[in-house]
């Protein structure tokens, strides 16, 4: 396999794609008058000493299959308050539900319900974000699916499956890599690249400012099914190369080589694939990792790459901004058949504030059509 430096050094300047990736290491720990921070302990590092060997496939069964045959496939929203954000696309949970206290069952319908809205985010879940490390990987994440550690980027010290959202007040790598790009949108779907990519992934912040870093979720689905029939038919005899090596040479350009944890892949998978609970077909495919269309030549695959980005990107009445000002909140979205996009609209920084999460990532079926 191909060192991550033989990558092109134009693609080295590549954004790390995800939610404000940990790039940089913090500065500090601390706002003005704010010491010692709560969450210091899950400020990102880059270890020259952690090496993981190359994923191996796993049988993978989705949890909300069982919940298609529950009566009540949404009691465990009983007590709660629903809104949805469209009337298709994403929903906003508050009230009494707690996701720390949620049964087996209710899981198995939370499952269900996130795969048929796409995107939930949950309110008033301080309980979430404050709970212990081996509950979010042991319990949480891998009641969905194998936790997933990423292969490039910054973990807190010991704690490897968290995948970090860092960001300090300015001068931080996200402003060098927008000073020569029109938008901060940087569409995605989580480490498409992987054999077997994520299902179900939790999102949660530790500390944000007030307003601004939104996250805008796409609908595959429906973009899917905006097309044409002769145009989908021909969409389902494609296949799709998605790469991770450009993400670690941007990794590797930063904080050098030997803090890549796992060495890079290349995968194919069906540019449309379809949901093992739901049925739904979903394009699957991205700017972020996605590169050519296999059988294609560069032109028709470039061309036609094209056209289903504007598609997706451009379908403003099938998307979904999930707000994340309300400490608490843990927002939920199945990666196979959504894509999403950070925000990055504090052009003048955010007034002595930072943005630090975690997302944990459970790893699903291998897509299929």
């Amino acid at each position: 396999m191909p060192s991550v430096t033989q990558v092109e050094p134009a693609i080295a300047s590549l954004r790390l794609n995800g939610e404000y990736d940990s790039l940089e290491a913090p500065k500090g720990t601390s706002k003005a008058g704010e010491t010692p921070y709560k969450y210091a302990r899950f400020l990102p590092e880059w270890t020259t000493t952690l090496k993981l060997p190359p994923l191996e496939p796993f049988e993978h069964v989705d949890p909300g299959k069982r919940a298609l045959s529950d009566p009540e496939p949404r009691s465990f929203l009983k007590n709660a308050t629903v809104k949805d954000i469209t009337p298709e696309f994403g929903s906003e949970i508050s009230g009494d539900v707690d996701l720390t206290k949620l049964t087996n069952r209710e899981r198995d319908q939370l499952a269900l319900f996130v795969a048929q809205r796409g995107v939930v985010a949950f309110r008033g879940q301080q309980n979430f974000v404050d709970a212990e490390y081996d509950w979010w990987v042991k319990d949480w994440t891998s009641y969905f699916g194998r936790p997933h550690i990423h292969p490039v980027s910054g973990q807190p010290k010991g704690f490897p499956e968290l995948h970090l959202v860092w960001r300090e007040d300015t001068g931080t790598t996200d402003e060098r890599f927008y000073e020569g790009r029109l938008t901060t949108t940087t569409t995605h779907s989580d480490v498409s690249y992987e054999l077997q990519p994520p299902g179900l992934t939790a999102l949660f912040l530790f500390d944000t400012p007030a307003s601004g870093g939104d996250t805008l979720f796409f609908d595959q689905v429906e973009a899917y099914n905006r097309l044409s029939p002769s145009f989908r038919a021909y969409l389902e005899t494609l296949q799709v190369e998605h790469s991770g090596f450009e993400q670690a040479a941007r990794a590797a350009a930063l904080h050098g080589e030997e803090t890549i944890k796992r060495q890079p892949v290349k995968n194919v998978h069906p540019l449309v694939r379809r949901h093992p609970v739901t049925g739904a077909k979903a394009l699957y495919v991205n700017p972020g990792f996605s590169r050519r269309i296999v059988g294609l030549k560069q032109e028709e695959s470039d061309g036609l790459l094209r056209i289903l980005y504007d598609h997706i990107e451009k379908g403003h009445d099938f998307q979904a901004r999930v707000r994340w000002g309300e400490l608490g909140t843990v927002t939920l979205w199945d990666n196979r058949i959504t894509a999403h996009s950070a925000l990055v609209d504090w052009h003048k920084g955010m007034k002595g504030g930072r943005r630090h999460g975690a997302r944990l990532t459970p790893q699903a079926e291998r897509p299929f059509i």
